[in-house]
């Protein structure tokens, strides 16, 4: 019996694991691989969240993370508008850093279960059952922090699983001659790829285009070669860098649909809770400020369910409703090559929207 058992190991996940277990809950994780593994992910950070980091017992001085203060837009032919980030961010990859926390939560006594995932959860009697294919768990609160899509949301049937999305996102680590103060987003074709440094002398590669554009070419280096080359920009990128990886990682049907925050009594968190588009770069980010706020109102409101999912619910929108609106209308603006001219033409006429844009998208330091 555990008083929170949280399904899923992500950055959402192992936050609310630390912030909890050093509160005095007994906290259970469960996560279907084991530390450290590579996500498909932009890897960028907004500074938003680096004192809260450092709070939670982060010590950057020992990260080899790449501070990044510039960001540049190009469209599908290849024009380039850049400006300065007001608060900027750093890069680090995901297999560092989900690292460090998961060895911090267990530092605080977090216990976890790897390699396993979570079959059913059933809600009764006012505590939780949880089932993996070997073991049964019991819980007074269940956390739902397992990322973008898991066979999970089905079992639940929540709504967005039902409706397939086109999206996939593919993702690199590379080595390659680039500015490592610089976040790079490059539009081509029905997408756009996004470039910036990590850890040592690597960069992070990651775009998002759809399925119909894999399904026309076959596989994913033809599609790149016929589809994202198009753009000057990625051309150069592809073909004068050491890809790192023996093959790229891939997330099918991501979905930028709006999700529900509970669903049968669970808390939802991270990417789970809604999941902001990569254009607009601030999903890592979004993920440790939700996990605080979740934190902070099951501690409040630990003895009195209702309570906490109607004030976590309303938190949560009040904190990223806008935000994700904005990402979801900014991002039809983008990935089509004539709006994405023309969204250039338009940003470079009138600056200020684009720091709007980037202000809209990105939260005060928590």
């Amino acid at each position: 019996m555990y008083d929170i058992i949280i399904v899923g190991g992500g950055l959402a996940g192992l936050v609310n694991s630390i912030l909890l277990s050093k509160a005095g809950k007994k906290v259970l994780l469960i996560e279907r691989k084991s530390y450290p593994f590579h996500r498909v992910c932009g890897e960028y950070i907004s500074n938003e969240t680096r004192p809260f980091l450092a709070s939670l017992g982060v010590d950057f001085s020992l990260l080899n993370y790449k501070e990044i203060s510039r960001f540049q837009f190009t469209s599908p032919s290849g024009k380039v508008l850049e400006t300065n980030l007001d608060l900027g961010g750093f890069g680090i990859s995901r297999y560092t850093f989900d690292e460090v926390l998961y060895q911090l939560a267990i530092k605080n006594g977090v216990d976890f279960l790897l390699e396993k995932s979570v079959e059913n959860v059933e809600f009764q009697d006012n505590h939780f059952t949880l089932s993996t294919n070997t073991e049964n768990f019991e819980a007074k609160y269940v956390i739902g922090s397992y990322g973008k899509r898991t066979k999970l949301d089905a079992t639940l049937k929540r709504d967005f699983f039902g409706k397939r999305s086109p999206y996939i996102g593919v993702k690199y680590h590379i080595k390659t001659d680039f500015p490592k103060d610089l976040i790079s987003l490059h539009n081509f074709k029905d997408g756009y790829c996004g470039i910036s440094a990590i850890e040592g002398d690597k960069y992070c590669l990651c775009y998002l285009t759809t399925r119909e554009n894999l399904r026309q070419h076959g596989t994913i280096a033809e599609m790149e070669k016929n589809i994202l080359w198009k753009n000057p920009h990625l051309k150069k990128i592809f073909t004068e860098s050491e890809f790192l990886y023996d093959k790229p990682e891939v997330i099918n049907e991501i979905s930028f649909a709006p999700k529900t925050t509970i669903e049968n009594h669970i808390l939802m968190v991270g990417d789970a809770a809604g999941l902001i588009t990569p254009l607009c770069g601030n999903g890592m980010a979004m993920a440790i400020h939700g996990a605080k706020i979740l934190s902070e109102h099951l501690l409040q409101y630990f003895d009195d369910r209702k309570q906490l999912e109607e004030n976590y619910q309303k938190a949560w929108q009040k904190t990223f409703a806008q935000r994700l609106w904005v990402g979801r209308t900014v991002q039809k603006l983008f990935g089509n090559e004539v709006l994405s001219e023309i969204a250039l033409l338009s940003l470079k006429n009138f600056k200020p929207a684009l720091g709007m844009i980037i202000r809209a998208t990105h939260g005060e330091v928590i």
